[in-house]
């Protein structure tokens, strides 16, 4: 079986998504893969909605076996997902601490102190580091998809203070309209 929905029989695994304890007796959703440690299987474990958001393709082909009161929001969740190839890479938004990160869509320094979107990829079974955006290059970057739920999914450890100051940012930001550079670059996928 591919994937799967179950009540954890433990506390003790973690989502694959967000990182946070699945707890005792919570639905999660299994995804099975080839292991990348050798022969077999593995299994990722997420809460269903964080699978939704990091593999929407997952969640709607099991979508007939997920929890019928989560059916509808976890397949309005893939869906948005799969409708542009890069909306899954969010992962959550932070403060830059520095200003050596350049942005994956501008190729621009995002200065020290402003808030950065950060962006992951899916490989081997893990979600790998895959850069930052400014928050105004969202525009170009996901194709005028509205990412700001997946941003704050991804952002749990914001205090109420901050989370409100980075929606404000996120909705007053202007909006990169003009292709990102990684996408006009032959054979680059950004």
């Amino acid at each position: 079986m591919a994937h799967l929905y179950e009540a954890a029989p433990t506390g003790r695994s973690k989502c694959r998504g967000c990182g946070k304890p699945i707890a005792k007796g919570e639905i999660r959703f299994g995804e099975s893969m080839p292991s990348s440690f050798g022969e077999g299987e593995m299994t990722l474990w997420f809460h269903p909605l964080c699978a939704a958001y990091k593999r929407p393709e997952a969640i709607l082909e099991s979508l007939a076996d997920a929890p019928e009161a989560e059916r509808a929001t976890l397949e309005r969740v893939a869906k948005t997902g799969t409708a542009q190839e890069r909306v899954p890479r969010v992962d959550g938004a932070e403060r830059a601490p520095g200003s050596q990160a350049k942005c994956r869509c501008c190729r621009q320094a995002i200065p020290k102190g402003t808030w950065r979107m950060r962006l992951v990829f899916f490989e081997d079974g893990r979600f790998m580091p895959g850069g930052f955006l400014h928050l105004g290059c969202r525009g170009s970057y996901f194709e005028g998809q509205d990412v700001e739920e997946r941003m704050l999914r991804f952002s749990p450890d914001l205090t109420a203070e901050d989370r409100e100051d980075l929606l404000r940012a996120y909705r007053s930001e202007p909006l990169r309209t003009e292709p990102c550079e990684a996408a006009t670059e032959a054979g680059a996928s950004g």
